[in-house]
């Protein structure tokens, strides 16, 4: 277990604190990649694997050790009320994309993100199977393994590489895209943000640990991420559902919030 810190909110200790969780959680995910680990679905249908859930407990026993005074919020724990009496609250996702897990598919992330007053100050996005650890925090930029990342620089939505459902984003009023999907929503988010991808829209309802951690680290690229009516994203409220997204460089999300307008 790693060491206790000083509980500085944002900083680069809370970051180094992520950063290290999630890599080590990222080892606990490899020894069940590719195995035959025990699966079932959860009340509503999605699935969940005995993977999840030692992430979950390593990374809840890591991180609140470290930040006794921290709340606690994750997908595959039971949801503590007293999280909404806490200034810092931790926002984690074991596997952000569990489908792409179970078949073998690097598409998953490891997300960690700590979120004061409602928005994420600090997050860690890690792909085991491929080795990407995506950070940043409030002010400090954003990373991928050590290298400052930035969203693409495009204008147009015509040809664009958009992360999302093709159902959603084939029809009209879209122009003609280059369509592609990632299980993990969190992965689409950090591939927008080292502008591997130029935008990720969903127009359905999320969760916050599926975007808090990468929120930060696309918005310290220099990117946006909102909801379709360009709000920003809130969390750590009683309901932690989010309505959609909308993410992208800042000129592309312009003209994104313009073609959803009409």
């Amino acid at each position: 277990m790693l060491a206790p810190k000083p509980a500085l909110s944002g900083d680069r200790e809370d970051l180094a604190l992520l950063e290290d969780a999630v890599r080590a959680a990222g080892v606990i995910a490899r020894k069940f990649y590719g195995e035959d680990c025990k699966r079932w679905n959860k009340e509503g249908g999605s699935p969940v694997s005995e993977a999840d859930l030692a992430v979950d407990k390593f990374l809840c026993e890591t991180l609140t050790a470290a930040r006794p005074d921290y709340g606690w919020l994750s997908e595959e724990s039971a949801d503590n009320p007293a999280r909404l009496g806490k200034r810092c609250v931790f926002v984690v996702d074991p596997i952000d994309g569990t489908v792409a897990f179970l078949k073998n598919r690097p598409h998953f992330t490891i997300c960690a993100a700590i979120v004061t007053d409602g928005r994420p100050c600090c997050g860690a996005v890690y792909n085991p199977i491929t080795d990407e650890l995506f950070s940043a925090r409030g002010g400090g930029g954003a990373w991928r393994n050590g290298t400052p990342i930035h969203p693409s620089s495009r204008v147009g939505l015509e040809g664009c590489v958009m992360l999302g459902d093709r159902t959603q984003l084939s029809q009209a009023p879209w122009p003609a895209m280059d369509i592609q999907n990632r299980n993990s929503l969190a992965y689409r988010v950090v591939l927008v943000a080292d502008g591997s991808a130029d935008a990720a829209v969903s127009l359905t309802g999320k969760r916050d640990w599926d975007l808090a951690a990468a929120d930060i680290i696309l918005q310290e690229a220099g990117g946006v991420l909102t909801d379709a009516k360009g709000k920003a994203l809130v969390y750590n409220r009683p309901v932690t559902i989010q309505p959609n997204l909308v993410a992208a460089g800042p000129q592309l999300h312009t003209e994104i919030m313009e073609l959803l307008r009409q």
